[in-house]
């Protein structure tokens, strides 16, 4: 079996472990000094434990209305089922993506500790409060918080992810419906911003694919109506001044969209108009839309010390500021002014 594959297999089988065999494990464990000193030179399977477990159980149970049971049975492992499917490295940070095998969630691998300890630390309980108390937000559903108890040679190393969360699929159902090649997505962030990971890696090091995936261009107009654009401007502007007020930057605007013949047969089940889809004012396209990626604190160590790099580079390289160094007020409002842009008003 080759190395990936085993790094795949040993993650799938890490969140399977924590989420369905212990799954209120959280601080409980207490092993004795052997079996810490044999987790220590564990390589891909690693001892996962749920972080803040309750409050993420409120928030499915109370809030999100997740079948609790149904929720487990998404990550069940055996030869029937299969496990996790694995999705490949998409993007510059480092993270793995997997979806359950019935697609209703994805985990993604927060390998830096900047910003797994940046959620943990600061984030994660702001995140809860919000998320009850606007059950409407269109910030992604994060199901679920996954961390390593200790360290092992693996995390150390860099083989292992230590930390993952657990989010909702938003294409969930797209394998439901036909001409899954006619679904069109979008990682959207302002582009008034220099992105070095895209422009200034030497392009041998990395493939056009993965490059792309850095954030995408949507070359059309969301055609809606004005109170359709009101809803998404409002819950847009709610959502990303929680993100501001935690000096959060570099998130993304996910834009899903597909012909409007093509409904799935099996439509995601939420009573927010943006996740289930939102007809386009001239009858032809489904929207969909929520926020990602909210890890990257202007404050860690990371963002000050490539904030001093860029403002070296661009002494020499005229490239203006970048994303995950300009400061969290002025990230929103230029998230705000695409939002504004991405729109074209129809009707009332």
């Amino acid at each position: 079996m080759c190395f990936k594959q085993r790094r795949e297999n040993g993650i799938s089988h890490s969140i399977h472990r924590a989420l369905t065999i212990e799954p209120d494990c959280e601080g409980k464990h207490q092993h004795g000094c052997t079996e810490n000193v044999l987790y220590f030179f564990l390589i891909w399977e690693l001892r996962l434990v749920r972080i803040s477990s309750q409050l993420f159980r409120n928030l499915r149970d109370e809030v999100w209305k997740i079948d609790e049971a149904a929720y487990s049975a998404s990550f069940r492992y055996d030869k029937k089922y299969g496990g996790l499917v694995p999705m490949g490295d998409l993007g510059y940070s480092g993270s793995t993506f997997f979806r359950t095998a019935d697609s209703k969630y994805l985990v993604k691998s927060l390998p830096r500790k900047a910003e797994h300890d940046f959620f943990k630390e600061e984030l994660l309980s702001p995140y809860c409060e919000y998320m009850s108390a606007n059950p409407d937000s269109l910030l992604v559903h994060i199901t679920d918080f996954l961390g390593t108890s200790s360290p092992t040679l693996g995390t150390l190393f860099g083989w292992s992810p230590s930390h993952h969360v657990i989010m909702e699929n938003v294409l969930c159902d797209r394998d439901e419906a036909s001409e899954l090649d006619k679904w069109e997505t979008y990682d959207l962030k302002p582009v008034d911003y220099f992105y070095p990971e895209r422009d200034l890696v030497p392009e041998p090091l990395t493939s056009r694919t993965v490059m792309s995936r850095l954030y995408d261009e949507f070359k059309d107009k969301v055609r809606i109506t004005k109170s359709q654009f009101q809803y998404l401007r409002e819950r847009c502007d709610r959502d990303s001044d929680l993100l501001k007020h935690s000096n959060t930057v570099d998130y993304s605007l996910f834009l899903v969209r597909y012909p409007s013949g093509l409904e799935p047969s099996m439509p995601i089940q939420t009573a927010s108009e943006w996740r289930k889809g939102v007809m386009s004012a001239d009858g032809r396209w489904i929207y969909r839309a929520v926020l990602l990626d909210f890890f990257w604190a202007k404050h860690k160590l990371p963002a000050q010390a490539l904030t001093g790099v860029v403002q070296t580079f661009n002494v020499v390289g005229r490239k203006g500021p970048m994303s995950i160094t300009t400061t969290a007020s002025e990230y929103k409002e230029k998230f705000m002014q695409m939002v504004d842009g991405l729109v074209e008003l129809h009707g009332d």
